[in-house]
């Protein structure tokens, strides 16, 4: 066995989990009303039949006062129960195991209701929360239960009690958020009754044969943050409350760390549950303990448990862009895992944006029963010759998914490797998840039967004789025509973000880079960190955003100790506001922390006025004023794109039947989530 600790049944007592792996609890939208049961029973089911040992649903709140928004999903009625038996009993005959999550948002809940130990709000909600009672308090733990006897009356397995991530529970946890002098305030064991009594009580009402796993926070990453004594404290009453698991809980979504973005580390916080796991046993508690974040294939699994870092694994996006994780690492095909990049880009950012959530990598992920790829011999349609132009991400999802279906497919790129703006996407410190993407494509090429013509320059005469012509061409850098710009480029002083990026040119200590996109911020950050990625060094990356051991530093969290900047670096814009507010919703303050720890320069609203040796020459407003010159021995242009295709009409003209797709269709912020939508749908209908 390839996987012998992850693959290992885990005995519960009363139950028995296939294997080491837990699908982590994900809000994709679905949970919100009632409309899409049927939805969630199919997505849950693909997972159940890919083999993950248990899966925990998004989030589903005990009340209307622990709504996350209006309107969220919630379970406090029996008639609500009813409408999940669909979904248990789907995930059941895969024979699969799946828990509730309940979550009470508290503080968090963006909506009029919300409740908290104490009224202070939250930096990540505009409402303040209403100081409970004692009263109050009492009605909130009986909601968790009630919630906890309904998931059993639906047939679920088990419920999974959010007590971390800043959420209620967490709330009443800290000093922070806690100022209550009563009861439920004041010392630690009176902070800490709430997460105890709800999870006895629970016990009692559901008996001992289902299972509860409760989220614990074990590195807060704020200011006043629970102590690791304190977590231990719990972590004790916890077991001895009838939890049956515990799974780790890291960061309040007000931290201002980043924990399961594509630069974290991966397994970065395996060894927190480690450490607890050890003190645990050195007690002779016995509690299975869980893993999570930024654990994504199943070598880093099985490493994490070999290590006796924990019993099992969390993976929650991975099963977003690979339902069959489990089943392909257990038939020696880990190679054809579609992995998890961490990207945020179709997950969280649709949460926060009120859309249905899904996956950058797999955008049939929650559209299952919409976007369907049925093979043509089933759908009666005769098979075409295909060619398909560029072997980007559009290109790439296009062709294989075309041939997964049965056509013949033939892809054409002039490079000599697949993968296009990929290919330097990869090369930025952080995205080094990039290249498992392309990895994963190139299997797919081979595994489909797409024919790959690499160190292709294709022409309209050897396209006539397909049926339908692919135009995945992509993009080509827009050039924005400073004055001087020619002269700087002939001097090597005036670069594109293609150069930089490729390693073809030198680039000097002062830089100007001329764009604030996303392409702007990973350039700065490409030549910031300079070959030394702190994704790849995990004890670097804990001491530049200032992650410490909890052993040591209450919630785990000290000053920041970024390394001087390697390069004097200037962002600019043209348009005047925030620079990089078009990055991802949930990531872009992450990038544009990185930059001002590494003291870059942001201008907006700038007008490029000429190049010169000595630098970038800019004034500011519509009125040109204050021209400025920023010294610069290097000026990196990153001024957008522009769709590449002059195929498409010479095609046209010889009645070929064309379609473009990815960024030769659309070519604004080199969005590979489109574009690998697009192909997939586009090959989905042919």
């Amino acid at each position: 066995m390839s996987y012998p600790h992850l693959l290992a049944p885990l005995d519960l007592g009363f139950t028995t989990l296939k294997n080491r792996v837990l699908m982590g609890s994900m809000h994709t939208g679905l949970e919100d009303g009632r409309k899409h049961f049927e939805r969630m029973a199919v997505y849950f089911a693909e997972r159940a039949r890919g083999e993950v040992g248990l899966i925990v649903t998004g989030g589903y709140a005990p009340n209307i006062e622990g709504w996350a928004k209006p309107f969220a999903g919630t379970l406090a009625t029996s008639g609500a129960a009813k409408r999940h038996s669909i979904i248990t009993k789907a995930v059941h005959a895969e024979g699969g195991k799946i828990a509730l999550q309940i979550l009470h948002t508290g503080r968090y809940g963006y909506q009029p209701f919300c409740v908290a130990p104490s009224r202070i709000q939250s930096p990540i909600s505009p409402f303040t929360p209403r100081e409970l009672s004692a009263r109050g308090i009492e009605r909130q733990i009986r909601a968790f239960v009630r919630c906890a006897r309904l998931a059993r009356e639906a047939g679920y397995d088990g419920v999974e009690v959010m007590g971390s991530e800043g959420y209620f529970i967490n709330q009443f946890l800290v000093e922070h958020t806690n100022q209550r002098q009563d009861e439920w305030g004041g010392s630690y064991a009176n902070r800490m009754r709430l997460p105890l009594e709800i999870l006895t009580r629970m016990r009692e009402a559901v008996g001992p044969d289902f299972i509860i796993i409760y989220r614990l926070s074990m590195l807060d990453l704020i200011p006043n943050g629970s102590s690791w004594d304190e977590v231990l404290q719990l972590a004790r009453g916890v077991a001895k409350a009838g939890a049956t698991i515990i799974n780790t809980g890291i960061g309040w979504h007000e931290a201002r760390i980043p924990t399961i973005a594509t630069s974290v580390p991966r397994a970065g916080f395996a060894w927190v549950t480690h450490k607890l796991r050890e003190q645990l046993r050195a007690e002779g508690i016995t509690t299975p303990l869980i893993t999570s974040n930024r654990i994504n294939t199943p070598e880093v699994a099985e490493n994490v448990l070999a290590e006796g870092a924990a019993d099992m694994v969390s993976m929650a996006r991975p099963f977003l862009a690979d339902p069959d994780f489990v089943k392909k690492a257990r038939e020696n095909r880990a190679d054809e895992i579609n992995t998890c990049i961490a990207c945020n880009q179709a997950c969280l950012d649709h949460t926060f944006a009120q859309k249905i959530s899904t996956c950058l990598v797999n955008p049939r992920a929650a559209f299952e029963t919409e976007l369907k790829i049925v093979p043509i011999a089933a759908g009666g349609q005769r098979r075409k010759k295909i060619a398909v132009v560029g072997a980007g991400p559009a290109g790439l999802a296009a062709s294989t998914t075309l041939a997964e279906r049965g056509h013949e497919v033939h892809l054409f790129d002039a490079a000599g490797e697949i993968g296009g703006q990929f290919n330097m996407a990869k090369r930025i410190p952080g995205k080094e998840e990039f290249q498992e993407t392309l990895r994963y494509f190139g299997r797919r090429i081979e595994v489909t039967g797409v024919q790959l013509r690499l160190n292709t320059r294709v022409g309209v005469e050897a396209l006539k004789g397909y049926d339908e012509v692919l135009l995945a061409t992509g993009v080509t850098p827009r050039n924005p025509r400073i004055k001087g710009q020619e002269e700087g480029a002939a001097r090597g002083q005036v670069l594109s973000y293609i150069e930089v990026l490729a390693g073809r040119a030198q680039v000097g200590q002062r830089v100007a880079i001329v764009g604030a996109g996303g392409i702007g911020f990973d350039v700065a950050e490409y030549l910031l960190e300079a070959g030394h990625s702190l994704t790849l060094d995990a004890a670097a990356w804990r001491r530049h955003w200032g992650v410490g051991d909890p052993t040591e530093t209450r919630g785990g969290l000290l000053r920041p100790a970024p390394e001087a900047p390697t390069r004097a670096i200037t962002l600019l814009q043209r348009k005047a506001g925030k620079l990089g507010a078009g990055l991802g919703k949930t990531t872009g303050w992450i990038h544009r922390a990185a930059l001002k720890m590494k003291n870059v320069d942001m201008l907006d609203g700038v007008n490029y006025e000429a190049i010169s040796p000595e630098g970038l020459w800019v004034s500011y407003g519509e009125k040109r004023a204050d021209t400025q010159l920023i010294e610069a021995d290097t000026i990196v242009l990153c001024a957008g794109q522009e769709p590449l295709r002059e195929l498409q009409a010479p095609l046209q003209a010889a009645g070929v039947s064309v379609h473009l797709v990815g960024g030769a269709l659309e070519a604004g912020e080199l969005d590979a989530k489109r574009a690998i939508l697009q192909g997939t749908r586009l090959a989905s209908s042919l």
